[in-house]
Order: structure tokens, then C-alpha cells, then sequence
């Protein structure tokens, strides 16, 4: 029976930096934000591969989580994710082993077609053929990692007698997750593959319209092919940003959340009204979409809880929520409010102060019989000490 306390929380960095930073600080940065999400009992963190655009300056997750994991002890790294298309089979499994080996096992390796129009245009690749071959390049990753040698032929790669020579950490292998925004061919690839689901658009309006469509799909495809799904393998991402009070947030991003708007609106040759300012940009954010990015929360943990507790609602439950991260606020800002998450959200649906609150109401329930054992006590210490006639005053 699934229950909100199984719940498992992380965040997921495409990364979206500013145009006007030093990238080199920027990478910097968000490996520190790996070492804090460790400390501060963060479940998992992904990293995303582009190669063009400007915002998005991962082009390579593997190498990014292998410097992360040297800097943190427990946290599990996903990648997030590998476009399949862009990558020779042999060589994704080569590589994502390797860093398996490095991480003692603390890989989640996540797939899919490819996202940025640009990156494909670049190398050459039709948007039309991206899905098709990442279907192809998942087939044979799948078998390679399962040990097996594999003969392949297709337009774009070939493999001949082709084995991993590495081991996974694991021997029941690596998770491999496949990504789902708001069509149902993630979740077909997943549920036919047995793979984790990767809900990308959970925070945008027609992504979360979809999601429990999406999971009948998974379920039904899983079921199909003798798989029973399972919640607890299933990942939704939505942007977060927090702070003590809605407006403390809104100070917080307002200098730089107008990059991000750009980095959107550029794409789409819009210069909408709402861009023009700051708080233009906040609002539209939480109340519409900003793109890629969907609905966010800026503002408060009781905001958050209220839209975990709204995915909850629409999808039945879930195995992890990821905080789409944006770099959108200063370092300190920043730490904060991955602070304040694992201080007030996460303990509210792991339910871990139950014991605690029980305590203190028992407390106050008994309160005149606690109270009168005290001073019981309290009379008894001191007449044993003084005798009857100190305590009483006679």
C-alpha cells in the first residue's frame, strides 16, 4: 500500500544557468549544491546533457556526476538525461558502467530522445528519426548491460560481437529510467523495457493533465508484458524556490529571473507583456507557465506541501519528487531554500514528528496530573532535606 511517507525527495538540474556568469563558477556552484543536497539528507540529484542554447552548459552528466560523487557520500545521481541519439550504444554503456564502478553503485541512468532542436540541427539528426532512435539505441544498451553479445544494424550504428567488458556495481544491474513529458510514448518505451518512469512536465499544465493518463499507460503496457509497476520507481519533476515569506522569495530571484524568461522567449521569438519586469515574470510563473518550466512554487515549504500534496492527489502517489532547479538566486539564497525544504517539507510528508507531537499532546492532556506529581515531588525533596517545619514554615 502506498502511503505519502515513502515519498523520496532530490533535485533535477538541466542546469539552467544566467548568460552573463562566469560558466566555470557556475559548474562550481552547482557541484557545492551537490555536497549541500548530500548534507542536508537529499535523496537524489539529476544532471542534464545539451549542447547548445546558452542556459544548459552540461553536455556531459557522466563527467559532471563523477566529480559530485567524490564530494558527497550517500545521495544517488541520475542522469538526466543521456540523449540516446547523439551517443554510439557500446559507448553509453562503456561510460555509464565506468561511473557505476566510481560511484559504488550510486547511478540512475536516465534516457531519452533528446530536447533542444539546435542540439540535433547541429549533428545532423531529423527531429522525426529521434524517438525512433532512441528506441533502437535503448535496445541494445538494455542487452548490453545485461551481459549479453549483440550483433545491431541500423542506418546510424552498428555493433558487431559487441560485449560490455565492465560490470555494473550491482549485480541485479542499474535502474534505467526513461523520460515522459506529455505524450505517451515514455511511458509505452518504459512499461514495454521495465524501465523507471522520468515525468519531466509534471509542474507545466498540460504535463500534469497528463500524468495519471500517462501512468494508465505505463501500468497497462507494464502489465502487457508481465511487469507489475510499481509507484515507488516513478519520478515527477516541478519547479521550487522557497523562503520565509512569499515576498523574502520574491526579493530573492528578482534579479536574475529575468534570464530565464529570456532563454524562453528568445526560442519562441515572443516578447510577451508579462517578461517586462521582475514580478511580471513571478507571476506568470505561478499562475500560467513559463515555458519549458511549467507552474512554480516561489514562495513558501507551505506552498510546496500544498502542490506535493496536489501531484499526490492527481496521480495516486509516487516514488520521488524532484525540485527543478533554476539557478535564479544568489548562493546563500539558494542554500536556504533547499534548507527550508528538508527542515518542513520533507519532515511533513515523511511523517517523521508524529512521535514527537504525541509527546507534547500527552503532555498537555495530563498536564494537572504531571504538574501535581511535580510539585509532589518537589514538597517531598524538600521536606525529606528540611524537615516538616522548614517546608511549611511552622
Amino acid at each position: 500500500m502506498w502511503s505519502p511517507s515513502s515519498i523520496r525527495f532530490g533535485a533535477f538540474l538541466a542546469p539552467y544557468h544566467p548568460l552573463d556568469a562566469d560558466p566555470a563558477l557556475q559548474l562550481r556552484r552547482d557541484i557545492d549544491l551537490m555536497e549541500h543536497l548530500d548534507h542536508l539528507g537529499f535523496d537524489e540529484a539529476w544532471m542534464g546533457e545539451h549542447h547548445s542554447t546558452g542556459a544548459e552548459i552540461v553536455p556531459a552528466p557522466d563527467l559532471f556526476i563523477a566529480a559530485a560523487a567524490e564530494r558527497t557520500q550517500r545521495i544517488r545521481f541520475g542522469t538526466g538525461v543521456v540523449s540516446l541519439p547523439y551517443h554510439h550504444p557500446l559507448v553509453t554503456v562503456d561510460r555509464i558502467t565506468q561511473l557505476d564502478l566510481q560511484t559504488r553503485g550510486r547511478v540512475i541512468f536516465g534516457t531519452g530522445p533528446g530536447k533542444i532542436p539546435l542540439d540535433a540541427h547541429m549533428m545532423g539528426i531529423e527531429p522525426s528519426d529521434q524517438r525512433r532512435r532512441q528506441g533502437e539505441a535503448l535496445e541494445a544498451v538494455l542487452r548490453l548491460l545485461r551481459g549479453d553479445v549483440v550483433d545491431m544494424q541500423t542506418d546510424w550504428f552498428t555493433l558487431r560481437d559487441a560485449r560490455a567488458q565492465l560490470p555494473t556495481y550491482d549485480p541485479a544491474g542499474i535502474e534505467v529510467a526513461a523520460a515522459s513529458t506529455i505524450s505517451p510514448n515514455g511511458s509505452v518505451l518504459a512499461g514495454t523495457h521495465g524501465l523507471s518512469l522520468l515525468s519531466l512536465a509534471a509542474g507545466s499544465p498540460t504535463g500534469f493533465a497528463a500524468l495519471d493518463r500517462n501512468w494508465g499507460v505505463y501500468e497497462k503496457v507494464c502489465a502487457e508484458h508481465g511487469r507489475l509497476a510499481d509507484r515507488a520507481s516513478w519520478r515527477l519533476v516541478t519547479p521550487m524556490f522557497l523562503a520565509e515569506t512569499r515576498a523574502e522569495a520574491e526579493r530573492a530571484v528578482s534579479r536574475r529571473i529575468g534570464s530565464m524568461a529570456a532563454y524562453v522567449n528568445r526560442q519562441t521569438g515572443q516578447r510577451p507583456d508579462w517578461a517586462a519586469t521582475p514580478l511580471g515574470i513571478i507571476e506568470q510563473w505561478r499562475n500560467d507557465t513559463l515555458g519549458e518550466f511549467g507552474q512554480a512554487v516561489i514562495g513558501t515549504p507551505e506552498e510546496a506541501i500544498v502542490q506535493i500534496q496536489r501531484l499526490i492527489d492527481k496521480t495516486g502517489g509516487f516514488g520521488t519528487l524532484l525540485i527543478l532547479h533554476v539557478d535564479m538566486a544568489d548562493w546563500e539564497d539558494t542554500k536556504r531554500s533547499y534548507e527550508l525544504f528538508a527542515a518542513e517539507v520533507v519532515p511533513h510528508f515523511k511523517n517523521r514528528n508524529a512521535g514527537r507531537r504525541a509527546s507534547l499532546q500527552f503532555a498537555e492532556e495530563h498536564r494537572e496530573l504531571l504538574i501535581g506529581q511535580l510539585v509532589t515531588a518537589i514538597t517531598k525533596a524538600n521536606t525529606d532535606y528540611y524537615g516538616t517545619d522548614a517546608v511549611t514554615g511552622a
